[in-house]
């Protein structure tokens, strides 16, 4: 009898009348929000306008979770077109199977459809959202939970993951919980990309591909220990070759790009209201009124008081302390006639 082991939820989804409440969808619904929250102060941080993540998030979501379906379907076909089988399961996308290589590769898509319509750069919007999207994987896993699914071989360790269900082929007992090992291996690739980051100031689409480099190390290790059918090629699962392919692919990015575009982006989104560009004009706008405002006399007025004496006189005269001048010299002549007189 295994005294510890991580137990499995009777069942994955509840009612509120009529309607379902499926925990596979609540793990994707809120790795998504998660994504958009981080993303947004990661775009923040670099210069962007707030809701620009949000913005293109509304093309990249639709676009990633049709690729993640047409992923599964297309790679795990026989479970929706063999004999006995119905096809309409393939678009039941709560029942669980979405292939995050198509949800990254159509998602990708959608969000360069949404970054051109905001005049974004691409790579630096990737780069902004990598660590949140790695956060968001390791929380959509968890919907793996709720659907008893994606677990390993069988095993007798204390986290063991005690599977219950015996609904599609499955056979009741303890494995390894992979589902928990790839959210666990999210995570440290998320915060992998933010250090990263903050530590090689990396830009020009390089976090993202340390992103998806660093999942596809863990995710071809954690694949190779699931019991779920899959095709296999030289008697390697499918999935464990394309984490390789996208592994090397990613790597070879990041050592081209830091060849040719050292550095990060100055501006990820021009005329954004946090521009280092508008606030040097502002400040140099700003000094332009204080000077006005400071300078007393300008070089004209200057030059005048040189050149032309005979105006300074003048304006001696015309100034009220001189009023005094005529009063002393009537003095000094009515001294001088006392004197005669005396």
């Amino acid at each position: 009898m295994e005294l510890a082991y991580i137990p499995s939820p009777s069942r994955g989804v509840l009612y509120l009348g009529p309607i379902p409440l499926r925990g596979y969808a609540f793990c994707i619904i809120i790795g998504v929000f998660v994504a958009v929250w981080l993303g947004n102060k990661r775009w923040i941080a670099r210069g962007g306008r707030p809701g620009t993540v949000a913005d293109i998030a509304v093309w990249a979501v639709p676009f990633g979770l049709v690729g993640g379906r047409l992923y599964h379907v297309i790679t795990d076909y026989e479970l929706y077109f063999s004999p006995g089988r119905d096809w309409v399961d393939a678009f039941k996308v709560w029942e669980g199977g979405l292939g995050i290589w198509g949800a990254i590769a159509l998602g990708a898509l959608g969000a360069w459809i949404g970054a051109r319509r905001r005049g974004v750069a691409m790579p630096a919007y990737a780069d902004a959202v990598a660590p949140g999207i790695a956060f968001a994987q390791a929380i959509g896993r968890w919907g793996n939970w709720f659907n008893q699914e994606l677990y390993g071989h069988e095993t007798h360790l204390p986290w063991a993951l005690h599977i219950t269900s015996s609904e599609g082929g499955r056979v009741p007992g303890y494995y390894h919980p992979t589902f928990l090992y790839e959210s666990l291996w999210c995570v440290g690739v998320g915060f992998l990309v933010i250090w990263a980051d903050r530590r090689f100031k990396l830009g020009h689409g390089r976090a993202f591909a340390l992103y998806v480099a660093a999942y596809c190390t863990g995710r071809a290790w954690i694949e190779y220990m699931r019991v779920d059918d899959a095709h296999h090629i030289l008697g390697v699962r499918l999935n464990v070759w394309t984490a390789v392919v996208v592994f090397l692919l990613a790597v070879t990015y990041l050592v081209l790009s830091a060849r040719r575009r050292p550095g990060r982006e100055t501006v990820v989104e021009p005329g954004a209201s946090d521009d280092p560009g508008d606030g040097e004009v502002e400040a140099d706008a700003g000094d332009g009124e204080a000077g006005a405002e400071t300078k007393p006399v300008s070089k004209d007025e200057a030059k005048v008081d040189v050149t032309k004496p005979e105006k300074a006189e003048k304006a001696e005269k015309a100034e009220p302390a001189t009023a005094a001048e005529p009063d002393a010299e009537a003095g000094i002549k009515d001294t001088a006639d006392s004197g005669k007189k005396g």
